[in-house]
């Protein structure tokens, strides 16, 4: 789940730095505020990468239960799709710099500091689970924040990039979080290694709180008064379903991402430790293979930033069918060495999909309004993750893991398919805009 930032660069293309050098001609690492931001991300996600295959771990060894384990996935997407449109309203309202540093502070003390303090007897899966539900809902004000933000600090044609750098924060943190995760569940135990992200997300938001967060005019369509919580709800409603219907076709499309993509998250150490019979340290190297192929590809959309949405939409569908079809491969061998290939194959299908949608999405609504088409797609992407995780997670224990992988693999072809048509819609909103 990751946690998505944005990218705090200039407030317009036109924008200039006191040294009178425009900001939008500058790469957006060398600006001062994003690199804190970069910087901050990619502390907190390499404690994510540890944290995550932690809770995993600690609730299968408990259980010995796939299912029990995917329970982790579950709640973590609970939030955004009970209280994401909600969420997304009070995005658009409140300043984001409180709210993001907030949801690190947050974040901090739910799986970092009352892990380290929970006595080993009284750290149970129930406790766990409670720990993990709260974290989500910190987390799932933080993303849409994060992500709502770039607008105001990106020039437009840099918008894929800004998401894609911070994308690498993701992949860097699967790449090196999970081998240490690995190392120190090994060495120490699975409630020891969460101690570690109370200091990363603390971090992030020492990072956050030096970033001059610039303020946007808000305007709505609504009457001079302040609209209540339903008409903002309504409003948001109407222009990704009716103003902009090719919005909703965008959110079905993350559905079908989000149906097979967050269960092999959710289930990967299942898969590993059962089909090819490794312990935390193996399961950890993969998992980081898989970052690496993300990690290559948000490298790669650096210079893709500016296609159309027909050609970035037919990238979206070319890293689908490469992932379905490397998930295949993944039920016929046993060699962990090949199996560390075909996850960074993976891994570089995955990496295209989240920072071109979120692109197209703040290219399209106004600045008003991103926080509330983000919670409508999240609310969307989550539905479907639930419910993939949910279906797998009893696959995997009825049928098996390889019948699993290869349910997988199918819905990401089929993410190929929609995207297609996606590409197709895309042309008419390109011909109104133009």
């Amino acid at each position: 789940m990751q946690s998505p930032p944005g990218s705090l660069a200039c407030a317009a293309s036109t924008a200039e730095n006191a040294d009178g050098i425009s900001v939008a001609s500058r790469p957006l690492l060398l600006t001062r505020d994003f690199g804190f931001v970069w910087w901050g991300q990619l502390i907190s996600q390499i404690g994510d990468g540890v944290s995550k295959l932690a809770l995993l771990w600690f609730v299968y060894a408990v259980t010995g239960s796939p299912l029990k384990t995917s329970i982790i996935g579950l709640l973590q997407t609970i939030p955004p799709i009970i209280l994401g449109p909600i969420i997304g309203v009070y995005v658009d309202r409140l300043p984001k710099k409180v709210l993001l540093i907030t949801s690190d502070v947050l974040r901090a003390v739910l799986i970092g500091l009352i892990p380290c303090l929970i006595p080993v007897e009284s750290f149970t899966v129930s406790v766990l689970y409670l720990l993990v539900l709260l974290h989500a809902i910190a987390t799932a004000v933080f993303g849409p924040a994060m992500t709502a933000a770039i607008p105001a600090f990106v020039p437009q044609k840099q918008f894929t990039a800004a998401n894609a750098l911070l994308q690498g924060t993701t992949s860097l943190g699967i790449i090196f979080g999970p081998a240490l995760s690995g190392l120190g569940i090994a060495a120490y135990g699975s409630q020891e290694v969460l101690c570690i992200n109370a200091a990363t997300y603390l971090i992030s938001a020492a990072c956050l709180a030096l970033v001059r967060f610039q303020h946007t005019v808000v305007t709505s369509s609504s009457t001079g008064t302040r609209a209540t919580m339903l008409q903002d709800l309504i409003e948001g409603f109407r222009y990704g379903v009716v103003t902009k219907p090719v919005l909703l076709l965008l959110t079905g499309t993350a559905a079908l991402y989000s149906f097979g993509t967050s269960a092999l998250t959710a289930l990967f150490p299942v898969f590993a430790r059962k089909m090819l019979g490794l312990g935390p340290v193996e399961v950890g190297y993969l998992w980081s293979a898989l970052g690496i192929g993300l990690l290559l590809t948000s490298i790669g959309l650096l210079w893709v930033t500016d296609r159309t949405v027909k050609d970035r939409m037919r990238l979206i569908m070319a890293a689908s069918v490469l992932s379905g079809l490397a998930l295949s491969g993944l039920t016929w061998t046993l060699d962990p060495y090949v199996a560390g290939i075909l996850m960074g194959l993976i891994g570089c299908g995955m990496g295209a999909f989240t920072p071109i949608a979120w692109g197209i999405i703040q290219e399209m609504a106004p600045s008003h309004m991103i926080g509330r088409v983000l919670g409508l797609y999240g609310t969307g992407a989550m539905t479907a993750a639930i419910g993939g995780i949910s279906v797998f997670g009893w696959i995997t224990e009825q049928q098996g893991p390889e019948t699993g992988i290869l349910g997988i693999g199918l819905v990401l072809m089929v993410t190929a398919l929609v995207a297609t048509r996606m590409s197709r819609a895309s042309v008419e909103y390109e011909g109104n805009r133009s």
